[in-house]
């Protein structure tokens, strides 16, 4: 066995090999660029996890904080209670909403966000008189978090081994044809499909934009059939796609429900947001139904000040048009790799997001290596994809400038 250098456990990690070699320690960040704990510094490729949008080292963000925890730092927002803060935030988050006079529930991240709208659709149809539509459908190739609901929507059988059957009632159908929910639908009977989860552009499972007009596809097939169309946009949301705040506004999506995290605070502070257009949330809001449900930290004062300084520089900074330059940016800076032997693909041309498919996926962690040897952080995603999302305010330059050191690192696998 290796010596343990941390008492740290990591998530999605081969603890044996970190015990072995280290932690990957960070210690600052600013703009695109992190610098680990021996002053070696790094374009971070993947903007934290999908989040740092604005970039690293926003001092507006950390003041806004910091002067937040010092009037207060949070209340429950259990019942009537709620910081002010978080109001003013909740208002401004519906003006932004997909559908006008949507709803605006907090949590604490993407898998909370992601449980909330599984439980809520569920509890919907309950209320509608039709209890027996439970059944929560995901895609393959899909990730939703890592909660019981998420974890049982997963496209990632990897991610569901060894718990057992977390859901009886979750199901998953192919994530690139939409006559396969329309299968499941006419096999199982819309009675008994609550929601159908669908990231507009897949993340996590391997950075896959959507067919075209599948997304336009499937949002017709669950509105014909009843079944909740629920847009998960933990890593879409908050600009990352470009030319609109969510992908569901630049695809006209107009969801049920929208899950959000990431993006929302730039990952200055941990904070999700569960979006419900106005048919969904009428039930609970016409008196005397209680959603019995929340999180001890959701809608928190600190997070709810960083999110609104957060948008603040979405704005003043015009990121919603760089994350379309990005877009263009990284497909023509990007798309050379492909003629790499150690590439089969690159995927890329929706938003500010690429995956630099591996033709080996298994040698996935010696690519991760050799790009920080050339200056990168990144990751793999779902079959050997490295991730590229970075912060939406790099600039044209340095997208070539780290396509140049993937060249270089690639090379030479």
């Amino acid at each position: 066995m290796g010596v343990m250098t941390s008492t740290l456990w990591h998530g999605f990690a081969d603890m044996g090999a970190v015990s072995a070699s280290g932690p990957f320690a960070i210690a600052s960040g600013s703009g695109t660029r992190i610098t680990d704990t021996h002053g070696t510094e790094y374009i971070d490729a993947t903007a934290g996890l999908w989040f740092t949008n604005v970039g690293h080292g926003r001092a507006s963000i950390a003041d806004a904080v910091a002067q937040q925890l010092r009037t207060v730092a949070h209340v429950s927002g259990f019942g009537d209670v709620m910081p002010a803060v978080t109001v003013e935030l909740a208002d401004r988050l519906g003006g932004l909403a997909p559908i006008p006079g949507s709803k605006v529930f907090f949590t604490s991240g993407g898998s909370d966000s992601v449980d909330s709208a599984a439980k809520l659709a569920r509890r919907y149809w309950h209320e509608m008189g039709r209890p027996g539509k439970t059944m929560i459908v995901g895609r393959t190739k899909a990730y939703h978090g890592m909660h019981v609901a998420g974890t049982a929507l997963s496209g990632l059988p990897p991610n569901r081994e060894g718990y057992g059957t977390l859901m009886t009632d979750a199901a998953t159908v192919d994530f690139d044809d939409a006559k396969s929910l329309l299968g499941l639908i006419e096999r199982v009977g819309a009675d008994s499909i609550a929601a159908f989860f669908c990231e507009p552009v897949i993340g996590a499972g391997g950075i896959y934009p959507p067919p075209d007009g599948y997304l336009s596809e499937v949002r017709d097939i669950c509105r014909e059939h009843d079944v909740l169309f629920v847009a998960d946009e933990v890593v879409t949301g908050f600009g990352r796609i470009g030319g609109a705040w969510f992908a569901s506004s630049r695809f006209d999506l107009q969801p049920d429900m929208m899950t959000t995290a990431k993006g929302l605070t730039s990952g200055y502070v941990p904070m999700g947001a569960l979006f419900v257009a106005p048919h969904v949330a009428e039930p609970f809001f016409s008196g005397g139904v209680w959603w019995r449900h929340g999180y001890t930290y959701g809608g928190h004062a600190g997070a709810a000040a960083a999110a609104m300084a957060n948008l603040d520089i979405v704005e003043s900074e015009g990121l919603l048009d760089e994350a379309l330059r990005l877009q263009d940016d990284l497909h023509t800076a990007l798309t050379p790799l492909a003629d790499l032997d150690a590439v089969s693909e690159v995927r890329s041309g929706v938003g500010a997001v690429a995956g630099v498919q591996l033709a080996d996926p298994s040698v996935g962690p010696h690519a991760v290596a050799a790009l920080r040897r050339h200056g990168v952080s990144t990751r793999v995603a779902g079959a050997g994809a490295l991730q590229v999302s970075p912060a939406l305010v790099m600039t044209t330059d340095e997208v070539g400038e780290m396509a140049s050191r993937f060249h270089a690192a690639l090379s030479g696998l």
